[in-house]
């Protein structure tokens, strides 16, 4: 019953956010080829015991502090794609971009792009800089110095992949107009309490965050197990809606970070940015 509950709970936020952009409802399944697993042979611990929510939120928030510090050593490889949809269902049109991490010498990391965007859209009229804004928002939301910000309450247990989770609801205490605050859903490793994918959007006083040229507001998010120690971002997927004079084009972005690497002068300190400089 409590887990039927849990999956109720869960079900009406996803739906009540996503019916107001007139998205697909519901979170979005990984692709076929995305999986969420651990990179290290070192043998699991024991299931933790019953703890507090309370202590849940505290321990892997200071593990999101610690992905915070090391992602700024670390060099990476990003693919930015934009698709249209017909009638049909089926892919009529994309944009796609792709970029390099760097790092400078004051340790401030940078984003080169790699390839000259290439683009088959028939409605969209995007420049690079229209989708590399959308990777803007921070990629660890629940930090220690953040968490004085939001409410947090506990739904249940999920699996995501081969790994079981806690699953939290993450609601701003209040919105401010500078500062973007997270709304929507985090699932936390209950053996290791860290946060391995989330699903919500970044609101204001002003409303949801978005690009000024694209609607996508509700990003979900899977993380990928870095050097057997982080948890990185490495997919998130939005879909939404292109809302023209005579007619409405469903439309979607991927982003796929891969081929994580730690800069050759890792042991310099980052500076931990949670938005890579273009």
């Amino acid at each position: 019953m409590r887990k039927v509950c849990m999956l109720l709970v869960l079900s009406c936020f996803a739906t009540s956010v996503v019916k107001a952009q007139d998205a697909p409802k519901g979170p979005l399944a990984p692709p076929p080829e995305h999986e969420v697993h651990r990179t290290t042979g070192a043998p699991e611990p024991e299931a933790p015991p019953s703890i507090p929510a309370a202590e849940m939120v505290k321990r892997f928030s200071q593990k999101e502090d610690q992905y915070l510090g090391a992602r700024g050593r670390y060099g990476y490889h990003k693919t930015i794609r934009v698709e249209e949809f017909g009638e049909n269902g089926k892919p009529s049109g994309e944009f796609t971009v792709e970029l390099d991490a760097r790092r400078g010498a004051d340790g401030t990391l940078y984003e080169r792009f790699v390839t000259s965007p290439h683009s088959t859209l028939h409605f969209l009229k995007l420049e690079a800089e229209d989708v590399v804004a959308l990777t803007r928002p921070p990629a660890f939301p629940v930090t220690t110095s953040q968490l004085a910000k939001y409410d947090l309450k506990y739904l249940g247990k999920e699996k995501v992949d081969e790994v079981d989770c806690y699953i939290f609801q993450v609601k701003p205490k209040s919105v401010e107009r500078t500062h973007p605050l997270f709304d929507g859903i985090i699932w936390a490793d209950d053996k290791y309490l860290e946060v391995v994918k989330t699903y919500g959007k970044w609101v204001t006083d002003l409303g949801d965050e978005h690009s000024p040229t694209l609607p996508f507001s509700m990003f979900e998010t899977y993380r990928e197990n870095v050097d057997g120690k982080y948890w990185f971002p490495s997919y998130t997927r939005s879909d939404d809606t292109l809302h023209l004079k005579d007619k409405d084009v469903p439309i979607r972005v991927i982003i796929k970070w891969t081929n994580f690497k730690p800069f050759a002068d890792a042991t310099v300190p980052a500076t931990p940015a949670a938005n890579p400089k273009p």
